[in-house]
């Protein structure tokens, strides 16, 4: 399996060479706009592909398979939308069966939603594109949110030494201490 795929660019129309394998996103060498993100990986590439701090979207397919054939297009589509967001990364199950095995995909195609390599979620059979779009903004929203309350949760981890502060805000929540541990309770 090939280390780099080209990508032409959707706003310039400059063909780039995108890796596999990146923790960055990919970007146009000519207008440095974000391009999509679709790559496909094998058993032996597939860690390095989902290293990344980007929504993934593991579409595990085989060619004999109708449905996934109709997801395609799709898919493609979805990562020209969300070009810099999402990276869809294609996975031949019968070519890769350790990676079919690890994601338990009993039936195909099943689409997989990581981050950071973490299952956040799953869509098994074909699904329309706004279907998959809803999704994809459900997650993206919410890992949004989570990185928009990391700083508060520095802070607050940075705390839970001191034991004369009891709470922190973030996001209509307060920190309360208990005997066991803090929690987040609404306020």
């Amino acid at each position: 399996m090939a280390d780099t795929t080209i990508t032409q660019c959707p706003a310039c129309g400059a063909k780039n060479r995108t890796p596999v394998a990146s923790s960055g996103r990919p970007r146009c060498a000519k207008c440095k706009k974000d391009l999509p993100w679709l790559v496909s990986a094998d058993d032996t590439t597939l860690a390095g592909a989902l290293d990344t701090a980007a929504l993934v979207l593991l579409d595990l397919w085989a060619p004999w398979c109708g449905p996934c054939r109709m997801v395609a297009p799709v898919l493609e589509q979805l990562s020209r939308d969300y070009a810099g967001k999402v990276k869809v990364v294609k996975v031949n199950v019968d070519d890769s069966p350790r990676a079919a095995a690890a994601y338990q995909a009993q039936s195909i195609p099943t689409l997989v939603f990581l981050e950071r390599g973490t299952q956040v979620d799953r869509v098994v059979g074909a699904q329309p594109k706004p279907v998959l779009q809803q999704h994809i903004d459900e997650l993206l929203a919410a890992l949004e949110s989570a990185d928009a309350a990391a700083p508060a949760l520095a802070v607050a981890d940075a705390l839970k030494s001191t034991p004369q502060i009891r709470s922190v805000s973030r996001e209509g929540l307060m920190r309360v201490q208990t005997p066991q541990a803090f929690r987040w309770d609404s306020i």
